[in-house]
């Protein structure tokens, strides 16, 4: 056996060298293709040629093969110096980071289901809970109308599953902030007799269900559960990284639509916090323990930004991003710190690099709407890159309309794998 496998190996080595004596190292040649959208005061822009587009890799002006204006799913213009087949099969993603379901959210998802999705659409939508994934032959045993309720009522569930804990948390952090807030403002809170009676003392509040803990003990408890919803809404930078190549391999134009919902948690005021560090000077354990819960407001976001941007260019996919601005809710003894600022930013530089639409609103149906209509139309264009080297480095692409002052917007690069 050991001879047969070193015959073997000897007979590809001499193919090896035998093929380098005949054969010519050849160029790789590759074709890049990026959507590209064009918008003047904010509508989509249609009478556009080949001749009008300007594209550059790295800044170096590269020759546009072919343009193709797209609408929906139709190829309305063809412009070729090279012929293409653009596939336009499309691939829907509704991805939904929210903490709540309300009617208007379900309103979207209707909308999408009557006037949007069509026969031969891909559908994917992903909840709190899990992804679920539109089967082929829906449109020929559904109607419209029972597709949407069959959406709605997934979404509704998983909403309401699959982030309990989430809101179980944050409800008994509300409560302690707010328990907290009255015992620190309460003048009898620190009695100059220590025999004071109860009456004299902090008032009864039997409904309180964080009643009888000290407030050491409340505060620290408040920290933990702050700790536990910084868990609970961490993002895995490997899923996304997954996901993002999942997408690469779906042919056709893939749109992701991102509903993120305003994030608050209830943050004990200041003033309060302050006027308890005061009356504790001398005990450093605790005066640590509040500056590390107005330390907790300020953080970092967990995952590395410009590379996800660059994954999902490269698996030119268009990630729509609407922030869902929801009013913050009232509680005495503490206020609503809005506490999206470390996925907002990140997720509206996602949507830019893929060339994606980023807005906000209370309101998901005008939202969803306008992201659809930024979407639906679009031109594909093909280009070569000059000295194309396959050495894995990100190539970033920029795309022009020559002397116009227009708004563009595609996917900001690819890998050159």
């Amino acid at each position: 056996m050991k001879k047969a496998l070193l015959l073997t190996a000897c007979v590809f080595l001499g193919l090896s060298l035998f093929s380098q004596e005949i054969f010519i190292k050849q160029t790789v040649v590759i074709n890049v293709e990026v959507p590209v959208r064009v918008f003047k005061d904010g509508k989509f822009v249609d009478n556009i040629s080949i001749d009008d587009f300007e594209i550059f890799e790295e800044g170096i002006p590269q020759k546009i093969e072919a343009v193709y204006l797209i609408k929906k799913k139709t190829v309305e213009k063809r412009e070729e110096k090279k012929r293409f087949s653009p596939e336009t099969k499309r691939n829907f993603i509704l991805l939904f980071e929210v903490s709540e379901y309300f009617a208007k959210l379900g309103e979207a998802v209707n909308y999408f289901a009557h006037n949007v999705i069509m026969p031969g659409d891909n559908l994917i939508i992903i909840t709190p809970v899990k992804a679920y994934m539109l089967k082929d032959n829906t449109f020929e045993i559904k109607t419209r109308e029972e597709i949407a309720n069959s959406l709605k009522g997934i979404l509704r569930k998983d909403v309401m599953s699959g982030n309990s804990e989430y809101r179980n948390t944050l409800s008994d952090l509300t409560s302690l902030a707010r328990s907290i807030s009255k015992r620190v403002e309460s003048e009898s809170l620190f009695p100059s007799d220590p025999e004071e009676t109860e009456e004299g003392g902090i008032e009864q509040n039997w409904s309180d269900p964080h009643f009888g803990m000290d407030l050491d003990e409340q505060l620290i408890y408040y920290g933990s559960l702050l700790h536990k919803l910084e868990i609970l809404r961490k993002i895995n930078q490997m899923e996304l990284s997954d996901f993002a190549r999942f997408l690469k391999n779906q042919e056709g134009q893939k749109y992701v639509f991102l509903f993120y919902q305003r994030e608050y948690l209830p943050q004990i005021e200041p003033r309060i916090l302050n006027q308890y560090i005061s009356s504790f000077q001398e005990r450093p354990d605790i005066v640590t323990t509040i500056t590390g819960l107005f330390d907790f407001y300020r953080r970092d976001v967990s995952f590395d930004v410009d590379r996800i941007k660059q994954t999902y260019s490269d698996s030119s996919v268009s990630i729509h991003f609407m922030y869902l601005t929801t009013p913050p809710k009232r509680a005495y003894g503490i206020r609503m710190e809005e506490h999206s600022e470390d996925l907002f930013a990140p997720f509206k530089e996602m949507a830019e690099a893929t060339g994606g639409f980023v807005d906000s609103s209370s309101n998901p149906v005008s939202l969803f709407k306008n992201a659809l209509d930024a979407s639906e139309n679009y031109y594909l264009l093909y280009y070569s890159p000059k000295n194309y080297t396959g050495d894995g480095k990100f190539k970033n692409i920029k795309v022009r309309v020559k002397n116009k002052n227009y708004k563009v917007t595609h996917r900001s690069g690819y890998f050159a794998n």
